[in-house]
């Protein structure tokens, strides 16, 4: 089986075209060993006018965003990102799949201080199907409240979607696999719902949507669209502080991500979630988000950017 650093294909690696087995970096880059980095997670769809990239510039607004906050400057501009993702989507021959870009500091120099690194981006893609299995979609997943937490809002960048904290993200998930569920639910330090482990998360209460305030969460741009859109359904949206037994005593629960997409979660540390499956607002949200991406909505087109 063909490991991430062995397939066929190209990955742009500072400004150029690498092909995908020789993108490598020295075992002495700064990032691998600080973690002082960022990234996205950004999808493409087929639509009817062609492949395009779901909501693009806002994934690039945070991904400067993201290096501005860790005080590293990108050596290209957004729209040369743009230009270049769309670029290896076209060289790997993808009309659908998910995108990684990162940025992170080069191997000239050791120790702690950041002075004279080089900073490199790049930009890889690759057919990535749903996140957490083709059959959770419809059935729903088991989720377990995390004994790791998310770390507190002074003590990380909780704006940033940098590199180094993941590795809890990392902990979380490897916890709850090893215990027989699908994903993990990752509390804030005052025990509030924070997030999973790579993914929003809401609530359904009384036919209303609830999911915890951006200080206890990524701003992710699905948890974004699916607030846009519930609203234009006429559904009430309600940012606050959610605690655990809320989750238990919801009506419906799902995940959101750029990789998860929109799944359900039926059961939270054995408890069903409402009547233990898909509920009917979660499934209208799916759909819409679904059709949204995949270009078979007429409104908000400029969600959608054309790889021309």
């Amino acid at each position: 089986m063909a490991t991430m650093a062995d397939r066929d294909g190209f990955i742009w690696s500072d400004g150029k075209l690498v092909p995908w087995r020789e993108a490598t970096t020295h075992v002495l880059t700064y990032t691998l060993h600080y973690g002082a980095g960022c990234f996205e997670g950004v999808r493409a769809y087929p639509t009817p006018t062609g492949s395009a990239v779901f909501r693009l510039h806002d994934h690039t607004r945070r991904l400067f965003n993201s290096a501005k906050a860790l005080g590293m400057k990108i050596p290209y501009t957004p729209d040369e990102i743009n230009a270049a993702t769309c670029e290896v989507l076209r060289a790997n021959k993808l009309r659908e799949g998910y995108i990684r870009p990162m940025v992170y500091y080069g191997a000239e120099g050791m120790g702690l201080r950041a002075d004279g690194l080089k900073v490199h981006v790049i930009i890889a893609a690759w057919p990535w199907g749903a996140y957490l299995g083709a059959d959770k979609i419809e059935k729903g997943i088991r989720v377990c409240i995390s004994s790791y937490q998310r770390p507190f809002v002074n003590s990380s960048l909780c704006r940033a979607k940098a590199n180094g904290p993941y590795f809890l993200s990392m902990l979380a998930v490897t916890e709850a696999l090893r215990d027989g569920y699908d994903e993990a639910v990752m509390l804030d330090t005052t025990g509030h719902i924070a997030e999973g482990s790579g993914e929003n998360i809401f609530i359904v209460v009384d036919g209303e949507l609830h999911t915890p305030e951006l200080d206890a969460c990524l701003d992710g741009i699905t948890r974004r669209s699916i607030m846009t859109l519930a609203r234009e359904e006429g559904l009430t949206v309600r940012e606050r502080r959610l605690t655990r037994d809320d989750l238990y005593l919801a009506d419906e629960a799902f995940f959101t991500g750029t990789a998860a997409e929109v799944t359900p979660v039926r059961e939270v540390d054995g408890r069903p979630i409402g009547a233990g499956g898909r509920g009917p607002v979660t499934e209208k949200l799916q759909k819409l988000f679904m059709a949204q991406v995949r270009g078979q909505r007429q409104a908000h087109a400029d969600w959608l950017y054309a790889v021309k």
